[in-house]
């Protein structure tokens, strides 16, 4: 399996997100500065991000692009599911018509799961402030919008 630019943009962009001041905006063309990405491309993942909930986007002169949840909590499974949609492991027909043997369905489903499960554990910001803990080092939270 390859990871394709589109969800590796993504998450560059969560981490610009999560390592930018609390409740700062940052621009598309900050972003794609600062992680070395192409900007036009950066724009339409942005959009998907914020579609998902994931990002908020403000527009006019001090509009830009934050998180929209607690930062700790975004995890791989949310971005990967956010620009590539749901992980799903569908079998091309047989040749011949028949079908395949059930339990390669079974195996696939339970392969799925797991991967789900493993990504949905990994944290993109995990050493992020809360809200209410001002001791912890790290990125920011962003405002809910």
């Amino acid at each position: 399996m390859k990871l394709s630019r589109t969800f590796t943009y993504a998450v560059q962009a969560v981490l610009e997100l999560c390592h930018a001041p609390a409740g700062q905006t940052m621009t598309c063309k900050e972003l794609a500065e600062q992680g070395g990405m192409p900007e036009r491309f950066l724009l339409q993942i942005l959009r998907s991000l914020v579609t998902k909930g994931l990002l908020a986007s403000n527009r006019g002169v001090r509009g830009g692009y934050r998180l929209n949840q607690e930062a700790q909590q975004i995890t791989m499974l949310d971005v990967l599911e956010a620009v590539e949609g749901a992980i799903s492991f569908d079998l091309p027909p047989r040749q011949d018509g028949k079908e395949h043997r059930p339990e390669i369905n079974t195996l696939l489903s339970e392969a799925r799961d797991r991967i789900r499960s493993e990504l949905g554990a990994i944290r993109i910001c995990p050493g992020a402030r809360r809200d209410d803990d001002d001791s912890s080092p790290s990125a920011p939270l962003a405002a809910a919008g």
